[in-house]
C-alpha cells in the first residue's frame, strides 16, 4: 500500500502541473457561461491526458529514452529531419510561452483578491522571483512547496461542488453527451489544451523510473490524471453558481458562501501557488525537451548549468513576462493561451504516436490495436476543435444554421480521412517489420 501511495504522489506532478491557473479560469467561466454542457470536455481531455501521457511513461521506461530522445533518434539520419526538430521544438516552446504568460496573469490575479496592485507590477515581481527560482536550483524547492496550496484548493472546489448540489441528471447528462453552444469554441479548445498540456508529454516521458514496472507506472498515473479530471469538473460545477458577471473575485465568493471568508484566502493564495510553480515548471520543461532533442553526447552548453539550457528557459520566461506585462485583461489572455496549446496538441500527439508504434524503440510492446484506436479518437477530436477554431477566425461564421453544419460535416470528414491515414500507416509498418 506503502509503494502504491508513493507511486501515486510521484505522478502526482502531472495532474498539478495542469490544475493550475489555465484550468481554474476556463473550466470555471466554461461553467459560469454554458452551465454543464462542456463536462463531456472535460471527460474527453481526462482520457486524452490518460492515454497519451501512459503511451509517453511507456515509451521511456522501455526504450529507456524520453520521447524528446526518441523524436530525435527516429529523425537524424532522414531528410529534412532538422525541419522536424525545429516543428516540434518550436511547438513547444511556443505552446510553453503562451501557458507561461497565463501563469504569470493568474498568479497575480491571485494577489489581487487581496491587494490592489497593477496587474503589470505583480507579474515583474512574480517573473524576477521565478528567474532567480530558475537561476539557482535550490529555490526550486519553493515551487513544490507551494503545491501543497494548490491541493487544497482543490479540496476546496471539490467541497463546494458538492454543497451547491447540483442537478445530477443535468451533471450527467452533460458528461455524457457532447454538445457544441454557439460561442463555445474557444473554450472547449482550451478546456483540452488546459487538461492535455502538449509539454507535460515530455515531463512525463522525462521523469518516468526506468526501473519502474508498466503496471505500476500505469497505476501511478491512472489514479493521479483520473483524480486531476475530478477536479478539473469539480472547477467547471463551481463555476456554474457564479450568477453575476465573471471574474476571479467572483469564483472566489462562490467558495466563500459555501466555506466561509477563509475560502476566498485559500482560493487567493492557492491561485497563486499554482500560477508560480506552474511559471517555474513551464520554462523548464521546455529546457529539457530542447536538451533531449538537440544535446549531443559530452555537449556541455545543454547541461542545466549550460548556455543552450538556460538560454531556452530564458526566453519562455521573459516571452511570457512580456506578454504579460503587455497589458492583456488577465481572464481572455489566460484562455486564449490554453486554446493555443490545444491547436499544438494534436501535431505534438501524431509524433508520440509514431514513436510509441516504432518497433525500434519499444521492441515488441507496440500499442495494440486498441490503443492505436483511442490514439486515433484523441488526435481526431483534437484537430477538429483545433480546425474548428481556425476556421472561425479566417471565415465570417454569421450564416445560416445549415451552412454551419455542412461545414462541421466537411471539417468532420476530411479529419477523420487524416486521421484514419496516419492509423493505416502505422498499422502498416507494424506489420513490415
Amino acid at each position: 500500500m506503502r509503494k502504491r501511495l508513493l507511486n501515486i504522489l510521484f505522478w502526482s506532478v502531472i495532474s498539478a502541473a495542469f490544475i493550475g491557473p489555465g484550468t481554474i479560469t476556463t473550466a470555471a467561466k466554461a461553467g459560469a457561461e454554458f452551465g454543464f454542457s462542456l463536462l463531456w470536455a472535460l471527460l474527453f481531455s481526462t482520457i486524452a491526458c490518460l492515454v497519451l501521457q501512459e503511451a509517453a511513461a511507456r515509451l521511456s521506461i522501455l526504450s529507456g529514452k524520453s520521447l524528446g530522445n526518441a523524436i530525435a533518434e527516429h529523425y537524424k539520419n532522414k531528410k529534412g529531419g532538422w525541419l522536424i526538430f525545429v516543428l516540434v521544438i518550436g511547438a513547444i516552446i511556443l505552446g510553453s510561452a503562451a501557458y507561461q504568460t497565463g501563469n504569470l496573469l493568474g498568479a497575480a490575479e491571485g494577489i489581487r483578491i487581496f491587494i490592489n496592485i497593477p496587474t503589470i507590477v505583480l507579474v515583474l515581481i512574480i517573473g524576477l522571483i521565478a528567474f532567480i527560482a530558475l537561476l539557482f536550483p535550490g529555490l526550486k524547492i519553493i515551487a513544490r512547496m507551494l503545491g501543497f496550496l494548490v491541493v487544497l484548493m482543490g479540496i476546496a472546489f471539490l467541497y463546494t461542488a458538492i454543497t451547491i448540489k447540483p442537478d445530477i441528471t443535468n451533471v450527467v447528462h452533460g458528461v455524457l453527451v457532447t454538445s457544441f453552444p454557439e460561442g463555445s469554441g474557444l473554450l472547449l479548445l482550451g478546456l483540452v489544451g488546459t487538461t492535455v498540456v502538449p509539454y507535460n508529454l515530455f515531463l512525463g516521458s522525462g521523469i518516468a523510473d526506468k526501473k519502474q514496472s508498466l503496471v505500476e507506472m500505469r497505476w501511478g498515473i491512472s489514479v493521479a490524471i483520473i483524480l486531476g479530471g475530478i477536479i478539473s469538473m469539480a472547477v467547471l460545477i463551481t463555476g456554474t453558481a457564479v450568477n453575476n458577471e465573471f471574474s476571479f473575485l467572483a469564483l472566489g465568493r462562490v467558495l466563500g458562501g459555501k466555506m466561509g471568508s477563509t475560502a476566498v484566502w485559500l482560493f487567493g493564495f492557492g491561485l497563486f501557488a499554482a500560477g508560480f510553480s506552474s511559471a517555474v515548471t513551464a520554462p523548464l520543461a521546455s529546457a529539457i525537451t530542447a536538451k533531449d532533442i538537440f544535446e549531443k553526447p559530452g555537449e556541455k552548453r545543454w547541461q542545466p548549468h549550460g548556455l543552450y539550457y538556460k538560454l531556452t528557459w530564458m526566453f519562455v520566461l521573459f516571452t511570457g513576462l512580456g506578454f504579460g506585462m503587455a497589458g492583456f485583461k488577465p481572464i481572455p489572455a489566460i484562455i486564449t493561451a490554453q486554446a493555443l496549446n490545444g491547436l499544438i496538441l494534436p501535431f505534438v500527439s501524431i509524433f508520440l504516436w509514431v514513436a510509441i508504434n516504432d518497433r525500434k524503440l519499444v521492441h515488441q510492446k507496440l500499442n495494440s490495436i486498441w490503443s492505436n484506436l483511442l490514439f486515433g479518437l484523441v488526435v481526431w477530436v483534437s484537430l477538429l476543435l483545433g480546425s474548428w477554431n481556425i476556421l472561425r477566425l479566417i471565415v465570417n461564421m454569421n450564416t445560416t444554421s445549415t451552412g454551419i453544419t455542412y461545414i462541421m460535416v466537411i471539417l468532420l470528414g476530411i479529419n477523420l480521412v487524416f486521421t484514419l491515414l496516419v492509423w493505416f500507416l502505422l498499422i502498416r509498418k507494424q506489420r513490415m517489420k
